[in-house]
């Protein structure tokens, strides 16, 4: 069983979540970009109960603190149960291995429910 699978059952039901995917800086951006939307976003779109995917780069870090995170991607699923389907369906695992690939050292992902 694989960190995504296992990280599917964590989490409770009942409210609208997000998978929430923090990308620190790349060594080569313009690269990581080309993998990223050309890749790794159509993989995503694949993955079964998404709702709705929303991503970009972050250009300032309005805190005065470095700029550690490159792109963040949210993905949007109706509830904990949908997003524990998607973790564990053959198109999130695939999703998952080219995270794995690409996503640069120090990158997180988070669950995040939202509020009402």
């Amino acid at each position: 069983m694989t960190w995504l699978a296992r990280a599917a059952g964590r989490y409770g039901a009942g409210m609208t979540v997000k998978l929430v995917v923090l990308y620190t800086q790349p060594d080569d951006p313009a690269a990581f970009d080309e993998h990223y939307l050309g890749v790794h976003m159509p993989l995503v779109a694949k993955v079964p109960g998404l709702q709705r995917a929303e991503g970009g780069r972050l250009t300032a870090a309005l805190d005065g603190g470095a700029q550690t995170f490159y792109r963040i991607a949210e993905l949007y699923f109706a509830d904990q149960g949908a997003l524990n389907t998607a973790l564990r369906s053959p198109e999130s695992q695939a999703t998952a291995a080219d995270y794995q690939k690409i996503a640069p050292s120090g990158s997180r992902m988070f669950v995040q429910v939202l509020d009402d």
